[in-house]
């Protein structure tokens, strides 16, 4: 089955009707179903599949052992977003796999495809969680704890799904069994449409981390209260927004996105109580954090001025990362110098590069857009990709 065949067996899974696009996370229904999916698929390749105690589905040709080489990415998605970002280096890894059987090749390393859990932060609010939990860069505790919008916590969820909450954590023997990982990847920005290339190596990704400024003030009245006697927490939020984008733009190549507003009780004629905003912050360098703190003084002014009180708390923070340079000379000399491209976008291969030698291939977008129903890939470069991460991990595996 080719990579776009099987995308197109899960392309009615997860629709949305309102957003647009796709809706997919961790756990819940949609992406329960792929998970069977990706199951039977793996199996029907005689791939070994198992699931570990963070909830990360390997499959595996032949037995597991150390120096595996590893291949994946995700089946989550943002709200409302697009067929290709996750599915598409599921579907090559598997497209790979029955490519190299079909070419008669058996690995010479073990070898796994691997599906993490709740890339996105879609459903719980922390990207790559799935691959934090197994490196253990996030604290199993907080993890746990961690809140769906109906209050559901990740723990719960997990506990619904089959999974003990007691073992959800580091998980040090798996990670150690990972020689090399390899993640597939739908582009997403317009780097290869300017080059006119269908694949791309990854060589670093942008710094980046989400925050939760929560505005506090006095829930009363719309029509009954006065302006001057307001303390008014949507007046601080808007005013944040705006900074975002103005100290943004001030700083080179920063990126910084409020993506989600939050108001409580949420009444047309009710003044909030509280307001939750969401930043995303995306800076190279060491440079995130420092631009955070001109957005925070900038939040806490404006709520001052409005009497109301802001507090702001850090989701997730990634610093810089290059992907390994010997691995990334291999790829490029094994594809034939295809382009190397940075991008703003987090991935689990980024989150395990500061454990393992990791890499990247990107496929061509012609959109340019991702996180979107518009975000494309047509079928002759996905085809492409698929072979090129197939001709690598020969390489890799023998």
């Amino acid at each position: 089955m080719t990579a776009s065949g099987l995308l197109a067996e899960i392309e009615d899974v997860g629709r949305d009707p309102k957003r647009g696009g796709y809706s997919r996370h961790a756990f819940d229904a949609p992406e329960q179903d792929l998970r069977a999916w990706f199951g039977e698929r793996a199996l029907g390749l005689g791939l070994d599949v198992d699931t570990d105690h963070n909830g990360n589905i390997w499959a595996w040709w032949g037995p597991p052992g150390p120096d595996a080489v590893v291949t994946g990415s995700h089946l989550d998605s943002v709200p409302g977003g697009g067929a290709f970002d996750g599915p598409l280096g599921v579907v090559s890894a598997l497209a790979a796999v029955e490519a190299l059987q079909a070419r008669g090749f058996r690995p010479g390393k073990p070898f796994a495809v691997v599906v993490f859990t709740e890339e996105e932060g879609g459903r719980f609010g922390v990207p790559c969680l799935g691959s934090r939990l197994l490196t253990g860069t996030i604290d199993a505790g907080k993890a746990r704890g961690l809140r769906d919008a109906d209050g559901v916590t990740f723990a719960e969820a997990a506990a619904k799904s089959g999974f003990d909450p007691e073992l959800i954590g580091a998980d040090p023997a798996r990670l150690g069994q990972i020689g090399r990982f390899l993640e597939l990847h739908v582009e997403q920005g317009r780097g290869l449409i300017d080059l006119g290339a269908p694949v791309a190596v990854g060589s670093t990704v942008i710094a980046h981390g989400r925050w939760r400024f929560s505005f506090a003030g006095q829930g009363n009245h719309a029509g009954a209260t006065l302006l001057a006697d307001r303390a008014d927490p949507m007046l601080p939020a808007a005013a944040t927004v705006t900074a975002v984008r103005r100290l943004a733009k001030a700083v080179p190549d920063a990126r910084a996105t409020v993506g989600r507003l939050v108001p409580t009780p949420g009444g047309t004629n009710v003044i909030a109580s509280i307001v939750d905003l969401w930043l995303d912050a995306r800076v190279p360098g060491s440079v995130t954090p420092a631009l955070v703190e001109d957005i925070t003084r900038a939040a806490e002014a404006a709520a001052a001025e409005e009497g109301c009180r802001v507090t702001v708390t850090r989701e997730s923070y990634s610093d810089d990362v290059v992907f390994d340079d010997a691995l990334r000379r291999d790829l490029g000399g094994w594809l034939g110098g295809p382009p190397e491209l940075p991008t703003g976008a987090g991935h689990d291969a980024a989150i395990l590069a500061g454990f393992v030698p990791s890499g990247m291939l990107y496929v061509r977008n012609p959109t340019g857009i991702s996180h979107s129903p518009e975000e494309f890939a047509e079928a002759a470069d996905v085809e492409a990709g698929a072979e090129a991460l197939a001709g690598v991990l020969e390489r890799l595996a023998r």
